[in-house]
């Protein structure tokens, strides 16, 4: 078993909440969800986001969480985890160092041409701002699919609700860790150098 990062770099001591993403790889197996669910529940931890999926290797699912946390019981938490017999490994993926994606889908009202209230162009014209696309045509409304950052989701939200929304589903967060970057030397056989 391996943990990604110190939990004692989360744990200044002063107990306040924030929210913390953890990645947990466990054996794709009966039950493992449920396990980690109710440690979870009596931890009295808050659930914000969960997302389950397989890995490229079929043995193992990434669980990716978002938590209520005391800073002070991150490295509680992945204690405990670990004591879960089918937990492989844990990476806790603090703000700035992960990148983070949710899917929405939102079904919103738009009025046909030449109806009163507001167009389909409008509610278009703002979803191709946001970058999303139109995934389905009704008579009086639309359903729209945008993968983003949480907050730009957020924002997304709060912009189509005075259209009206009919029905909204969000993924959850999947997050990986950011990958190390380093500036390419300009010279023979590095891109852009001399050949």
């Amino acid at each position: 078993m391996a943990m990604n990062g110190p939990a004692s770099a989360w744990s200044s001591g002063s107990g306040r909440l924030h929210h913390q993403t953890i990645s947990i790889i466990v054996e794709n197996c009966a039950g493992v969800l449920a396990r980690v669910a109710a440690l979870f529940a009596r931890r009295g931890f808050n659930i914000i986001s969960l997302a389950v999926a397989p890995t490229d290797d079929e043995a193992f699912s990434r669980i990716t969480t978002v938590v209520d946390l005391q800073e002070t019981s991150v490295e509680q938490l992945t204690k405990q985890l670990f004591k879960l017999v089918n937990v492989v490994k844990i990476t806790e993926l603090p703000p700035g160092e992960a990148l983070e994606r949710e899917l929405v889908l939102v079904s919103v009202r738009c009025a046909p041409p030449g109806g009163p209230g507001p167009s389909r162009g409008e509610v278009g014209d703002l979803v191709r701002i946001f970058g999303g696309t139109v995934v389905d045509v009704g008579q009086e409304a639309l359903t729209v699919m945008l993968a983003a950052e949480p907050a730009a989701l957020d924002e997304f939200e709060e912009l189509l609700r005075p259209y009206g929304i009919i029905d909204i589903q969000r993924t959850g967060r999947v997050a990986l860790a950011k990958l190390p970057h380093q500036a390419f030397r300009r010279g023979r056989g590095a891109p852009g150098g001399d050949r």
